[in-house]
């Protein structure tokens, strides 16, 4: 599990890691306050989460330059989680974390990594485009100056534009000022580090402003007391257990679907493969000492990740030193820490955003069909519109929808011909049975239950001029019907019997044999018309070819 420290230290890399990890630790204070103020949540929450989450993550993770931080998509979850209704909003945020995080341990001990491959690139991309949207909606009122009201963010946006005069220029300045250093900065060899200049500089001008104009621009110690320690561990809240619950599994959804995302494109760069179980449970590891630590729930950063990729990072050790950075400056610097200005972490958040808004990943679900077209749409107004932790709930039922859909529209049958060689083709099923003919049907695809309206739509009619037939439906491979797959074939024998004609299954499979006696399907037709599959191909299928043609000439 990454345990041995041989497997996260090295005299060899630690210089690489020294650098990589002074870079992460600094960038990750403004960063973590912008995080927590997203999720309207006391920002330290934020800088917490960003240390505890990434150190107690280390270990754990397949990759061992996988960063677990608080993310946008998990703040804004947080901002939508109602909170503040709560006794104490502080110990209901750490409850919430804790839960998040023993949700996600489970599930990675469980091998949940594998249920990353149903959630399809639509509602993903819907997601995504939401959450930057979001997140740029969510902090115009830190940006202006101007403390929207509305149900939700779209609502908030609509009446900030309404009172434009009552925004706060002072703010807009310092934001702007942050937003075109970090445009400027973020491509040269300042790399990550200009977003703490960015914030540092913007920070000094709202000190400046708030000293020559009226309408001071907020700073963090005019929101909260900036301790100079770190924070003492507390137990989660029983009597909020309940109340979190929902977006608990919001935000386990979550992580699994960004941390295996970030897995894998480290996982590319290594030449290695990912293990999405295993980084489940290192961003469990991570929630649980976050919100133990008092911090917010983190999950599998792509920023994070790539940060310390392109600082050149090698091991596990740099998360540790960039946890001792961070350490250091909260306890060193607490004092200045206080003067960071709200508008200048608003500016950092609203260029997280734009950069999540990706217009070629949408063209490209639009290119695909109208289907995921829509289901991409729907999962963005979705996040508009709802609060987070039920959005993400939704858009997992849409992808789920979405992925029985796709799976019962790819069920193809052919026919299989015999050809006089002995060898065996495949064409297109005809229209209608024939009379006198032997017809082999073999399916393609998967027969559960949604997919069967499709099968019975590309069967061959039965109509009365299709007596005396045959028709052998060959289900080798296929491991599971379901008895609405078996209700078809049952209907579909009963046509053929009423006009004098005959079904035949070749089945590979036990478990398929027991679901067609389930459904009544193989007292149905008995037992001489069921062939049972051997390691031979084609061997079943050729008996019950060869038995057809007899009883068809006996006819």
């Amino acid at each position: 599990m990454g345990l041995h420290p041989r497997t996260w230290f090295s005299r060899k890399t630690l210089r690489k890691d020294l650098v990589a990890g002074l870079t992460l630790g600094v960038e990750s204070v403004p960063d973590g306050l912008a995080q927590g103020l997203l999720a309207g949540v006391n920002p330290l929450a934020g800088l917490y989460g960003h240390l505890f989450g990434m150190v107690g993550a280390a270990l754990f993770t397949s990759s061992a330059l996988m960063t677990v931080q608080v993310t946008g998509a998990m703040a804004l979850i947080v901002a939508d989680a109602d909170l503040q209704s709560r006794p104490d909003p502080d110990r209901a945020l750490y409850t919430l974390a804790v839960m998040a995080g023993l949700l996600l341990v489970v599930l990675g001990l469980l091998g949940g990594g594998r249920l990353v491959r149903f959630v399809p690139t639509a509602v993903m991309t819907g997601f995504v485009t939401a959450v930057g949207v979001n997140i740029v909606l969510g902090q115009l009122s830190n940006f202006t100056g101007y403390t929207s009201q509305g149900a939700n963010r779209l609502a908030k946006t609509l009446d900030l534009g309404i009172h434009f005069v009552e925004w706060s220029l002072p703010s807009l300045v310092v934001g702007t000022i942050t937003i075109l250093i970090i445009v400027l900065l973020q491509r040269t060899r300042v790399g990550a580090l200009g977003l703490v200049i960015a914030v540092i500089v913007g920070s000094v001008c709202a000190v400046l402003l708030n000293l020559w104009v009226e309408g001071p621009v907020v700073l963090l110690r005019d929101l909260v007391a900036v301790p100079g320690s770190l924070p003492r561990p507390v137990l989660p809240s029983l009597d909020d257990i309940l109340f979190v619950a929902i977006p608990a599994v919001s935000l386990t959804f979550v992580a699994l679907v960004q941390g295996a995302g970030v897995s894998a494109g480290i996982a590319a760069r290594e030449g290695k493969a990912s293990d999405v179980s295993r980084d489940l449970i290192g961003q469990g590891a991570g929630n649980i000492l976050s919100g133990l630590f008092r911090g917010m729930p983190v999950g599998g950063s792509s920023s994070g990740s790539s940060l310390v990729v392109t600082a050149g990072a090698r091991s596990r050790m740099v998360y540790f030193i960039a946890g001792t950075v961070m350490a250091l400056v909260i306890l060193l610097a607490s004092d200045l820490v206080a003067y960071v200005a709200m508008p200048a972490l608003a500016g950092l958040l609203i260029v997280v955003g734009v950069s999540a808004v990706k217009p070629s990943r949408v063209y490209s679900v639009f290119k695909s069909g109208p289907l995921p077209t829509v289901v991409m749409a729907v999962t963005f107004v979705l996040m508009l519109l709802i609060p987070l932790q039920f959005a993400v709930l939704a858009g997992v039922g849409l992808g789920i929808i979405l992925f029985v859909a796709q799976q019962s529209n790819r069920l193809r049958v052919r026919r299989v011909v015999f050809a006089d060689d002995g060898r065996m083709r495949e064409i297109d099923p005809p229209a209608r049975i024939p009379p006198r003919e032997i017809v082999v049907l073999q399916p393609y695809g998967s027969l559960f239950f949604a997919s069967a309206p499709t099968f019975e739509r590309q069967l061959p009619a039965v109509t009365a001029e299709s007596g005396e037939s045959v028709v052998i439906v060959r289900l080798r491979g296929t491991d599971d019907v379901g008895l609405a797959f078996v209700e078809v074939l049952r209907r579909y024998a009963h046509d053929l019997d009423a006009v004098g004609s005959r079904l035949k299954l070749v089945v590979s499979e036990p478990v398929v044999v027991r679901q067609l006696e389930a459904g009544g399907l193989a007292a149905e037709i008995g037992d001489r018309n069921i062939y049972h599959g051997t390691e031979w191909v084609g061997e079943a299928l050729r008996r019950a070819y060869d038995d057809a043609r007899e009883e068809r000439n006996r006819s």
